[in-house]
């Protein structure tokens, strides 16, 4: 809610009895940059109405109807990934049981005590806020648990979610694998690289709430790029995700029935440009709670990251060096400059 009176953004008095509950200490943690008089509303970046975007719709079952639908299914993937960065499936092979379990049990285990959540999954899973926020434009207003997948057997009193987790993390790890490969086939390209690279040790699943924020201005996550191959994604109807395309924000319409897929930076490099890693991220709603669900396609540290194609775009890192770069950047300057650190 901004007073714009005194063009100062200000939270609603809230009872603190409710607030210790469940929800992250948001107000409290950053009442200093939202109180700040050195933040001006007409500084910041006020979020545009997003125009509502369809993304390009593939049906997966093709690939199962012979070469001619199976070709033209793989050359869909291609396009939407060059064209976009982002693309949607339908017939992905995971049940609207599985999405409906999950999202009822990543409720639960939200709605758990704020001070209990870091202890559902191993340390470091829980995360909230955005530590490095030097801005309002700069936080993030929600909370997650980002899961290696190792460890996604590895909790505490919540048997079932695990369970849902494991049986979603399975079928989408495999769905991962396929797009990969065929992206890597429409480029003319060996496609072991991923199935070598890209284990489940190395892997992550993320579940994701944004909680109602009063403030339009601060965004549930800051625009990003994902900084892995392939991230799988499934959201709730609220809605709320938006991606850049021919530099203007769009909203991202819900289907229930489909897997929302984006590529990440790695195969942008690894493609040299043909794939766009493409700036996203998700509005805030003053009402209602978001959920969603990613599976992040991520190789191991030692993997490196080299252009498939010559004169090569990128000098050739490690997917470790790449994160060091983003986390360096993050903590100096408040967010990640990613693929261009590494242009020859």
């Amino acid at each position: 809610m901004a007073d714009h009176s005194t063009n100062f953004l200000v939270f609603p008095h809230q009872n603190m009895d409710t607030k210790i509950s469940a929800e992250p200490p948001f107000e409290e943690t950053y009442k200093a940059l939202i109180n700040s008089k050195s933040i001006n509303v007409e500084d910041m970046e006020v979020k545009a109405i997003a125009e509502e975007c369809e993304l390009p719709l593939i049906d997966l079952g093709m690939l199962k109807h012979g070469e001619s639908d199976s070709e033209k299914c793989k050359a869909q993937i291609a396009k939407a990934s060059q064209e976009w960065g982002f693309f949607q499936v339908v017939n992905h092979g995971i049940s609207q049981e599985i999405f409906q379990n999950m999202r009822r049990e990543q409720g639960e285990v939200f709605r758990k005590p704020f001070h209990e959540k870091d202890m559902c999954f191993p340390p470091g899973a829980y995360r909230w806020g955005t530590p490095s926020a030097t801005c309002l434009k700069q936080l993030s207003w929600s909370e997650a648990f980002h899961v290696p997948m190792i460890n996604i057997a590895s909790r505490n009193g919540i048997t079932s979610l695990s369970s849902t987790m494991e049986h979603f993390a399975a079928t989408v790890s495999g769905l991962a694998q396929k797009l990969a490969e065929i992206l890597a086939e429409e480029m003319g390209q060996e496609s072991t690289y991923f199935k070598e690279n890209c284990v489940p040790s190395s892997c992550y699943l993320r579940l994701n709430r944004y909680p109602p924020c009063p403030i339009s201005e601060i965004s549930g996550l800051m625009p990003h790029t994902d900084s892995d191959f392939l991230t799988i994604l499934h959201q709730d109807q609220v809605g709320g995700l938006q991606l850049v395309k021919d530099g203007k924000w769009f909203a991202v319409k819900p289907n229930p029935e489909a897997l929302i897929i984006n590529i990440g930076d790695l195969f942008q490099a690894w493609s040299n440009n043909v794939y766009k890693s493409v700036e996203h991220r998700v509005v805030t709603n003053k009402q209602v709670e978001r959920f969603s669900t990613a599976y992040f396609l991520c190789p191991s540290y030692e993997t490196k990251i080299q252009s498939c194609m010559e004169p090569s775009v990128y000098k050739q890192f490690s997917f470790w060096e790449f994160r060091q770069q983003v986390q360096h950047d993050v903590k100096k300057l408040g967010y990640k400059i990613g693929l261009p650190r590494f242009i020859i």
